[in-house]
């Protein structure tokens, strides 16, 4: 098959997939019909102070499992509706930030600087849509970006990186992480090795578990679901309710403001906000492509360029950033929405979840198979087909269609979505907690494994507590494995060689740079501490 050929067999393969029902004579696929109750649900926790599209995607995760079984028809179907949740929960969160002041997640809080505001000023509706359009706007550029980038990474990485090379370069995705997330490198770096220390036990090549403790619940090791949900999902949730009972719910109610001006978005609003777009996406594209940094650090930065030109620009009645400017919001949406794409070129390029949503993908890809993100989804094969090329290509084509609707829907579903805010916390996070355990146990259908995830939520509660960052955790977690495999490929590859991430000249410069990036970022934060 030609490259042109394996793009056609990905969008077929969403839109002529298993059929669900059809529509005047057409037949309507599943994954098509998942992408969007995806993305209509992810815009509706998006909105939901406490809740994040993580959350759904966590919940969501074994429900769809359970329901689409592991087979190879299910990763699409399982897949587009993840990502319809991670497209529907990026629009969603700027609803809380304007209409009433609730940041549901530290980059929104840059939105409600100029959204709220514009709010009380009685424009509420023009300050959704044009956080929706500089949300769709950034969004479709980093996917675009993820569309061409991720192809010609994988093809550079599997074409030149030999097995020493690769178990170097998945050491320095490693510390990048550690060193880019959390308070301090100490910190990161401590989370990084807890998941690593956690991802060894009860496994290995030999007929003795590891780290079992003669115990027969960890001589399996530990469920993948039941670490990731724990740390993350459940952690968070412990962290909420602990701040429902100690500190009290302080809704933020809603207040009725007069509409005033125009609230519609014209053609030269449009021409106003869209050198600020255009900056943004491009800043939180090239944040995005960089593992575990994240949207917050994309919105800040994407909010402060902006705000350095707006001074310049700014007319004799405009208003300033932080006092009512759109284009403080079109700066801050854009900007964390172009991260999502691009979040996902380490994931199919090199197989490195690089931001939360990330995790529940490769944890798709993981529970079904069929399909491993890495540089080898990209082999380019014209006598045999490879299916995880076409798997790929799909995937494209489930973000692509659901960045039409995007355009098309999101807007109208995010403006209705306000209601969303009046949900107390201290009723939606039992909720939360109880539907987690419950497809914890529906996948694993085991008790072991639902009180290792509450084991593992004490612990992400407890790194909260700290101010340990638990993402480096979950994805050494997730990477100790391919790193431990791909390490004793290169030991028996080598002859044997003991050093061979040092003696390879390509390894040891990966080596070089883990620690360099390390010693740097530690040197950073403690000047600006």
């Amino acid at each position: 098959m030609t490259p042109l050929e394996y793009v056609w067999a990905g969008v077929l393969a969403v839109f002529q997939g298993p059929e669900l029902f059809s529509l005047l004579g057409l037949p309507i696929s599943v994954t098509v019909v998942m992408i969007l109750g995806g993305f209509l649900l992810g815009i509706a926790v998006g909105a939901t102070p406490g809740l994040a599209g993580p959350i759904a995607m966590a919940i969501s995760l074994p429900v769809l499992i359970s329901v689409f079984g592991f087979t190879p028809d299910a990763l699409l179907p399982v897949m587009g509706f993840l990502i319809g949740i991670m497209k529907g929960a990026t629009i969603g969160g700027a609803v809380p930030a304007i209409l009433f002041n609730t940041p549901g997640t530290p980059d929104a809080y840059l939105t409600t600087l100029d959204g709220y505001p514009m709010t009380k000023a009685g424009q509420a509706r023009k300050a959704l849509k044009v956080a929706h359009f500089s949300s769709a706007s950034g969004d479709t550029f980093s996917d675009i970006v993820l569309i061409v980038c991720a192809p010609f990474l994988a093809i550079l990485v599997e074409g030149y990186l030999d097995l020493p090379e690769k178990t170097a370069l998945l050491i320095l995705s490693l510390s990048f992480i550690a060193a880019a997330v959390g308070g301090s490198v100490a910190k990161g770096l401590i989370s990084t090795g807890l998941g690593l220390l956690v991802a060894y036990i009860g496994t290995g090549q030999d007929f003795y578990p590891r780290l079992s403790l003669g115990t027969d619940a960890l001589n399996d090791g530990i469920p993948l679901t039941a670490a990731v949900l724990g740390v993350l999902i459940i952690g968070a949730v412990f962290k909420e309710l602990s701040e429902v009972w100690y500190q009290g719910v302080h809704e933020a109610g809603a207040r009725d403001v007069a509409e005033v001006k125009d609230q519609r978005l014209r053609m030269r609003d449009i021409r106003r906000i869209f050198p600020y777009i255009a900056r943004s996406a491009l800043i939180g594209t090239g944040i995005g492509a960089l593992p575990g940094i994240g949207s917050t650090l994309a919105a800040t930065l994407g909010y402060t360029v902006g705000k350095r030109r707006h001074e310049r620009h700014r007319g004799s009645g405009d208003p300033k950033f932080g006092q009512g400017a759109m284009e403080g919001v079109a700066a801050t949406e854009a900007a964390n929405s172009s991260v999502s794409g691009a979040n996902l070129i380490p994931v199919l390029s090199l197989g490195i979840p690089g931001n939360t949503a990330a995790v529940f993908l490769i944890l798709a890809a993981e529970s079904i198979g069929g399909f491993n993100p890495g540089p080898s989804v990209f082999r380019f094969s014209t006598e045999i087909v490879n299916p995880e090329l076409v798997v790929a290509f799909g995937l494209f084509t489930c973000m692509m269609l659901a960045n039409v609707m995007n355009w098309t829907i999101g807007g109208l579903f995010m403006r209705s979505m306000g209601i969303m805010t009046h949900v107390p916390r201290q009723i939606l996070m039992p909720v939360v907690l109880m539907l987690t355990l419950t497809a914890i146990y529906v996948q694993e259908t085991s008790m072991t494994a639902v009180w290792f995830t509450l084991v593992f939520g004490l612990l992400g509660y407890g790194m909260r507590l700290l101010g340990v960052s638990p993402l480096p955790f979950v994805i050494a977690f997730i990477l100790g494995g391919r790193i431990e495999q791909s390490a004793r490929e290169a030991f028996a590859a080598t002859g044997g060689d003991a050093f061979f991430l040092i003696t390879n000249p390509i390894a040891a410069t990966f080596m070089a740079l883990s620690i360099i990036v390390i010693f740097a970022a530690n040197r950073r934060k403690g000047h600006t501490e």
